[in-house]
């Protein structure tokens, strides 16, 4: 909708990772770095992680877009707490090779088999796995194993694992992991944008669809979209379209920080709050301090610990749902299919204020 009313070509702050939309930020430079030496390498576990939202996968589609695919194979597969046996059949596909009733020791020497074959064409495999942190310690090892192949001493097999700060925590945590943190020879952690990066971050988007200026924006927008964002990537895509959004409702030519703000107060108002409204007593409400201690008491009865979980649960399935529909409603908006023309509704409100 609103790349229509400003003239665009796209949608500049989709939420789908699009390479085409890759920006280098501070800490998306060092991971580029910390990639290129342990690539050089050729061999062990390369270690990439940050939050929800970071760029990692953008980092990855990037990486796939300049790497020189003549000499390298890679793989890429997203885990989803997968098993050691089924990550193993996984991998023998991607190399070419059928696991249908293979045993463990025979998929391991198939998969050996099919890295062979891809080594002979002078190709060495990188192997990307994202979600690492869903991986159970069982795959890591078997990971940790097919790193050992080797042919002439080079390794047949890198691998790359992207996850979230979890798995950096269980990674240097785990004593079970010992010997797959040995082999990490490259390891970085993507921390969100500094306030500085959000103007050109913006306008590089911007401009990759055809952005002439319009709309403009004020200094103090940037200023706001970072501090509604925290400089997290994803967070800061879906805080810039909603503003885009509703400048091109508005019909505005310049965006300015009470823009942003505004919006970003209409998007809180649309997410369900859990567990803030006991933090602040309302007005009336007498001090804790003023009150029998009867409610402790009563908390350690089973019957009340059992309804307290009961109506977290739901509240946290009716926050699912919320989340599931507000994410449909933005992509029916920010879509390609056709929309009804709202202007004679828009017409009648004006008039109808008027009058």
């Amino acid at each position: 909708m609103y790349d229509e009313h400003y003239g665009l070509t796209g949608r500049p702050f989709q939420l789908t990772p699009d390479p085409r939309f890759w920006y280098e930020t501070g800490t998306h430079r060092k991971a580029m770095a910390y990639l290129g030496y342990g690539l050089a390498q050729g061999e062990g576990f390369i270690v990439i992680t940050g939050d929800i939202g970071a760029g990692k996968t953008t980092l990855v589609g990037h990486l796939m877009d300049t790497i020189d695919h003549e000499s390298l194979n890679a793989i890429r597969l997203v885990s989803t707490a997968i098993e050691a046996d089924d990550l193993l059949r996984i991998i023998a596909t991607a190399l070419g090779v059928d696991p249908a009733g293979l045993e463990k020791a025979q998929l391991l020497t198939a998969i050996e088999r099919g890295l062979h074959a891809v080594a002979r064409t002078g190709k060495r495999t990188l192997l990307i796995v994202d979600e690492a942190q869903a991986l159970p310690v069982s795959a890591l090892e078997e990971l940790r194993m097919l790193s050992n192949f080797q042919t002439g001493g080079h390794a047949l097999l890198q691998i790359l694992l992207l996850g979230q700060p979890e798995f950096r925590d269980r990674l240097h945590g785990s004593e079970r992991l010992e010997q797959l943190r040995q082999r990490v020879i490259a390891i970085h952690h993507l921390d969100p944008m500094e306030e500085h990066e959000v103007a050109d971050y913006i306008a590089h988007r911007l401009s990759v669809v055809g952005w002439q200026g319009n709309p403009d924006f004020a200094d103090d927008a940037f200023t706001a979209l970072y501090h509604g964002s925290d400089g997290v990537p994803r967070r800061l895509n879906m805080l810039a379209g909603r503003v885009m959004l509703y400048a091109a409702i508005e019909d505005l030519r310049v965006i300015d920080g009470e823009v942003v703000r505004t919006v970003q107060r209409d998007l809180m108002s649309d997410m369900p709050v859990v567990a803030t409204a006991a933090a602040k007593p309302a007005p009336d409400v007498q001090p804790a301090a003023a009150v029998a201690p009867e409610p402790v008491a009563m908390m350690t009865d089973p019957a009340i610990s059992d309804r307290v979980a009961a109506l977290e649960a739901r509240v946290e399935q009716q926050d699912q749902a919320m989340r599931r529909i507000l994410t449909l409603l933005v992509d029916w908006i920010e879509g390609d299919e056709p929309k009804p023309d709202y202007a004679p509704i828009r017409g009648a409100a004006h008039w109808h204020d008027a009058a």
